[in-house]
Order: C-alpha cells, then sequence, then structure tokens
C-alpha cells in the first residue's frame, strides 16, 4: 500500500469510526485494509437506505 492511500484511510476511519489518529497510525498495512473495508462497506449500505 503506499503512502498516500494509507494516509486517505486513516482519514476516513477517524472521521466515520470516530477512532483516534494515534492508534490508527500503529496499525498494519493489513490490520488497517481490514478496519477500512468493514467501514467502507457499512457506510456505504447505510447511503444506500437513506
Amino acid at each position: 500500500m503506499n503512502r498516500q492511500e494509507r494516509e486517505n484511510m486513516i482519514k476516513f476511519l477517524s472521521n466515520v469510526r470516530e477512532m483516534s489518529f494515534e492508534k490508527l497510525m500503529v496499525l498494519t498495512d493489513a490490520d488497517l485494509d481490514y478496519l477500512y473495508t468493514r467501514a467502507y462497506n457499512t457506510h456505504e449500505a447505510y447511503e444506500e437506505v437513506i
């Protein structure tokens, strides 16, 4: 994962899931990708309902 992609994932998670930026910074790429995928899919499904 490149740096910009990781930064975008962290910004998304800190806004949508209200997770602390500091905790997200220390996650591995795999953990960050997993959390991002789950949060994005949930957020996308929620937006379709509204």
